[in-house]
């Protein structure tokens, strides 16, 4: 199988995947509250109890992965997400609607990144790193493609049907592309048609010595855990947060340029930072999300800093969406990655779980720009985290392996 069959395939299902499942809720938020006759910290905090509850599933997920291969998961992931979405969009009640958020991020855990990374590192652990970096610059569209057609959509339809419609998506152009992944990744390997999967598979090791992977593993999930906090405040807020700070119309244009200037960094990456350690990634990736909140907070209403606002977070978020998956392959190695990182991917949206219902209570009762310094505090605990790791990538003894090029094949 070509490689960029597989990342275009991955990247059209990242896309539907994070629009269908994740970007589209602030957009039809409002609808839900009104409907269900909810205040908005009450809905999003049942959104915050259900990335909980997806969080605890998320182990379970990467073991199966690791047992089964990722593109059976990501199959039957597709199948989950559009039941999922059917059963919230026919939700008689406020308990029904629960269960059905908490179905849907369950089964983005089958969907979503974390099985996408694993899928490329079960097929070319050497060229991973890479194959990620392509991924998501092509997945770096969902929230431009999926905010605008989102509204489009509510113009016209309700919530329930934009969420039936949805489950179309996932059920005729997701669960295609990940059964083909499937089947492709049961073909046995070595000589055959072009097609075929390409050379068997070799093992990458990590660059970290053993005895000080215990404490770089719980520095890498603090970073990325608050990270995820920040993103998932920020992102699920976008629209009513820059509406809040007086941007009014201009809140949509300004949330458009999130998409490109994630793009805009992973392609910067994939030019420029293939020597650069992921771990240096991973501290830029953290410096820039709390600079970015402290840009808006200290230029709004002012719309060239909400752009500029825009741009910086969406370069920072880009990069994280990378060395979640680079990050963990180049310390720890590619033996258990599907289970490493749904660990990883556990503890981050547990943490970030709360971020939704806590942004909209912090916005309610001590303002926007408290909660938006709150969030900043929340990611400079993170490049702390990173330059933790650093520090103990540097600090070389006897025994440790060389680091390694991941990033040499493709």
């Amino acid at each position: 199988m070509k490689p960029w069959l597989v990342v275009s395939a991955l990247g059209l299902t990242q896309i539907i995947g994070y629009g269908t499942l994740y970007y589209s809720f602030s957009i039809l938020a409002p609808a839900m509250s009104r409907d269900f006759a909810w205040s908005a910290e009450w809905t999003f905090g049942a959104l915050s109890a259900a990335l909980l509850i997806g969080g605890l599933a998320a182990p379970w997920v990467g073991r199966r992965i690791d047992r089964h291969g990722a593109g059976r998961v990501m199959s039957v992931g597709s199948v989950l997400a559009a039941a999922a979405l059917v059963a919230c969009a026919l939700a008689p009640g406020r308990i029904a609607f629960v269960f059905g958020l908490i179905a849907i991020e369950v089964a983005s855990t089958f969907v979503q990144y974390s099985a996408a990374f694993a899928l490329l590192v079960q097929l070319r652990p050497q060229a991973a790193q890479r194959s990620i970096t392509h991924l998501t610059l092509i997945a770096g569209f969902a929230s431009t493609l999926f905010w605008p057609i989102t509204a489009a959509l509510h113009a016209h339809l309700t919530w329930q049907q934009v969420y039936l419609v949805f489950a179309v998506l996932n059920l005729a152009i997701c669960l295609p592309a990940h059964a083909w992944l499937s089947r492709a990744m049961r073909r046995p390997r070595g000589p055959g048609p072009a097609t075929a999967v390409a050379t068997p598979a070799t093992p990458v090791e990590g660059r970290l010595h053993p005895s000080r992977r215990p404490i770089a593993f719980a520095l890498m999930v603090t970073g990325f855990a608050l990270e995820s906090f920040v993103n998932a405040a920020i992102l699920v807020h976008m629209l009513p947060l820059l509406a809040a700070l007086g941007l009014g119309a201009a809140s949509v244009l300004v949330g458009t340029l999130f998409g490109p200037a994630q793009v805009l960094s992973r392609l910067t990456n994939m030019v420029f930072g293939g020597g650069l350690p992921q771990v240096t990634l991973a501290v830029i990736s953290a410096t820039l999300m709390p600079a970015a909140a402290l840009l808006l907070l200290g230029t709004a209403p002012w719309l060239i800093g909400a752009l500029a606002f825009a741009v910086v977070f969406g370069l920072g978020s880009g990069l994280n969406s990378i060395v979640q998956g680079t990050l963990p392959l180049e310390l720890f190695g590619s033996d258990g990655y599907g289970e490493r990182l749904g660990r990883v991917t556990s503890v981050r949206l547990v943490v970030s779980s709360a971020a939704p219902f806590a942004f909209a209570f912090l916005m309610h009762t001590v303002g926007t720009g408290w909660a938006l310094l709150v969030t900043a505090i929340f990611g400079s605990v993170a490049v702390l985290a990173f330059l933790g790791i650093v520090q103990l990538s540097h600090r070389r003894g006897h025994g440790d392996p060389e680091p390694l090029a991941m990033g040499a094949q493709d």
